[in-house]
């Protein structure tokens, strides 16, 4: 069974950071490009960050530009988003997606999802 599992969630002060891991499992994922998506209430799902199968080249949306950082390690089937300078509006469920490509994930229509986990920061 494929699986996606989040972990690293929390409340946080602005300012403050916080990093999130995905540990894949069921499968390799290191021939999949990667990253994670968020959601806040009364929103659509977003992409915030991906990452091709090789680790490079990454893609960020505008708004996490600078602060966030999305990284992976294909021995443990691992993916990373470092967390910086985090602001209220950051406040969403965080997911961890799967895909065949970056162009595909940054669709928002990946093969694999995550369960998500909580991300809240407080002014």
């Amino acid at each position: 069974q494929v699986q996606l599992v989040e972990s690293g969630g929390g409340l946080v002060q602005a300012g403050g950071s916080l990093r999130l891991s995905c540990a894949a499992s069921g499968r390799t994922f290191s021939s999949d490009a990667m990253g994670w998506f968020r959601q806040a209430p009364g929103k659509e799902r977003e992409f915030v960050a991906v990452i091709a199968w090789s680790g490079s080249p990454t893609y960020y949306t505008e708004s996490v530009k600078g602060r966030f950082t999305i990284s992976r390690d294909n021995a443990k089937n691992t993916l990373y988003l470092q967390m910086n300078s985090l602001k209220p509006e950051d406040t969403a469920v965080y997911y961890c997606a799967a895909g065949y490509s970056t162009v595909q994930l940054r669709s928002v229509v990946p093969d694999y999802w995550g369960r998500g986990t909580q991300v809240s920061v407080s002014s």
